[in-house]
């Protein structure tokens, strides 16, 4: 548990109302404070502001069936008005420290693989398609059934992997740690740093960036994460404008000195106007005659399986890391989460933006105390500024950014201790799901391997009984996800 979540728990015995905004939040009840909560929710955005560049980076680089492309101007801002509208009503409904924006690795299925067989629009009305189906697998109560059929330990692996997913995620988008081409005659994937040494400014500049955030951390110090997000921003400013950087791509050729995303200079200027003419450009009916049923099915399925487990577990782990899980491992209000979420894939699709997910960077807020919705009111309204507000977004770099995604994973993987690792049955599932979320950068092929092996090794030692019902089904709909390549390749 972190420094914050044990101030919280500490302070949240006999605490009553301030008000009624107090109450409807319950902000007392949690033993938060108004000032945790905003401290929260701009920690939560800061660590993922970088989506509203992002993610019209890798939608504008996809092509579609008849050569179409999607503007990154319409994609940004509507990127940060799904995000602001979804997160604002994840917190209104749900009260939970849950930030929504567009998904990725969602959004590369859709630019690379379900976009070129279809229109943009048949594309982005199968995203829209796909969360109508989560929507109603939460009113129907199945997604929630599901989740309580997982067991306790096995959430609570979920939970420690997406903390080292976080860490990799960190440390891979600062540069700290990169993929070695394959041209480089290597069995090694990775490296430390540019040729296996912290050569660059950029690495510098997150180096002590990190370190100045541990500090504060250690040291207890009130918004020590978002203070070293601002901190390593401020320095970051400071030896652009010293040493010249530049982006990690100048002119379409790489710099690998570069700065990861944003290159953190001062922008020209601070507002700028959104274009929303990407809104409503979907349709739900013409790509299953241009692409067929079966590849349309297919893609739908993908999607489901995605979007269906990646939001559970990343719900378990911010309220893991908030303390806001009750005996079973649920966190208050789990079906309204579910619906709100459900409801923001089909708002991503609608808006042409791919679709809208729980986002595990809320770990982030949740460090800094937040506990309740308020928290993602503030990140909210600021992903709603950041639509007028696009060019002071791009200030912070992922190296600063960065920073928090490492502290947060360290916060994570302290849950790894309530595992039993003397008992096989349940430790050799929550390894592979602890481990495979990190190294398959992916937390459904972590949440499949977990749940495969679990059922695969209850049945094989006569304890077919123990397991839950559902969790069979959910186990032969993780195969078929897993085995969807050759099956393409048969069926297609």
């Amino acid at each position: 548990m972190s420094t914050a979540a044990a101030e919280t728990d500490a302070g949240s015995s006999g605490r009553t109302p301030k008000n009624g905004f107090d109450r409807f939040f319950e902000i007392s009840a949690r033993g938060s404070t108004v000032g945790r909560e905003v401290r929260g929710g701009f920690a939560t955005f800061f660590t993922m502001a970088y989506i509203v560049v992002l993610n019209p980076l890798i939608l504008a680089a996809g092509v579609d069936a008849v050569g179409g492309k999607l503007p990154v101007a319409a994609l940004a801002a509507g990127t940060a008005l799904v995000a602001g509208v979804m997160t604002i009503l994840m917190g209104v409904v749900a009260r939970f420290p849950l930030a929504l924006a567009a998904g990725l690795g969602v959004n590369a299925l859709v630019a690379y693989e379900i976009a070129p067989e279809m229109t943009w629009a048949d594309a982005m009305g199968l995203v829209f398609i796909e969360g109508v189906i989560i929507a109603v697998l939460v009113l129907t109560g199945l997604r929630t059934a599901v989740f309580r059929a997982v067991p306790t330990q096995l959430k609570t692996a979920i939970g420690v992997g997406i903390g080292l997913f976080l860490m990799i995620i960190g440390l891979v988008d600062a540069g700290f740690v990169r993929r070695i081409p394959d041209a480089a005659g290597t069995t090694v994937p990775v490296e430390l740093g540019l040729g296996g040494k912290l050569a660059t400014w950029p690495l510098f500049v997150f180096c002590v960036g990190l370190l100045i955030t541990l500090v504060l951390f250690v040291r207890k110090v009130k918004g020590a994460i978002l203070i070293g997000i601002l901190v390593t921003t401020v320095l970051a400013i400071i030896v652009e404008a010293i040493a010249k950087v530049g982006p990690s791509f100048v002119d379409g050729k790489p710099n690998p000195s570069g700065w990861s995303l944003n290159v953190p200079a001062l922008p020209d200027k601070i507002v700028d106007t959104p274009d929303l003419s990407l809104l409503g450009k979907f349709n739900v009916f013409d790509s299953w005659g241009r692409a067929g049923w079966l590849v349309v099915l297919m893609f739908i399925f993908t999607l489901l399986i995605t979007d269906f487990f990646d939001t559970m577990g990343t719900m378990v782990a911010v309220g893991q890391e908030g303390g806001l899980l009750d005996e079973e491992g649920m966190p208050p209000r789990t079906r309204e989460i579910l619906l709100v979420d459900s409801v923001a894939a089909a708002a991503g699709g609608a808006a042409s933006v791919s679709s809208n997910t729980s986002f595990i960077e809320s770990a982030s807020g949740v460090a800094e105390g937040a506990r309740t919705g308020v928290a993602n009111l503030v990140t909210g309204v600021l992903f709603l500024l950041a639509m007028f507000l696009a060019p002071l977004v791009t200030v912070v770099p992922f190296e600063a950014a960065s920073t928090a995604l490492v502290v947060v994973g360290f916060l994570m993987m302290m849950a790894v201790r309530q595992i039993d690792w003397t008992d096989y049955e349940i430790a050799i599932p929550a390894f592979l799901a602890i481990t495979l979320m990190p190294f398959t950068y992916s937390i459904s092929n972590g949440i499949g391997a977990g749940v495969i092996s679990y059922v695969v090794i209850k049945v094989a030692v006569g304890k077919a009984r123990e397991v839950h019902p559902l969790l069979y089904g959910v186990a032969v709909l993780f195969v078929l996800y897993f085995l969807r390549g050759p099956l393409e390749s048969i069926l297609l």
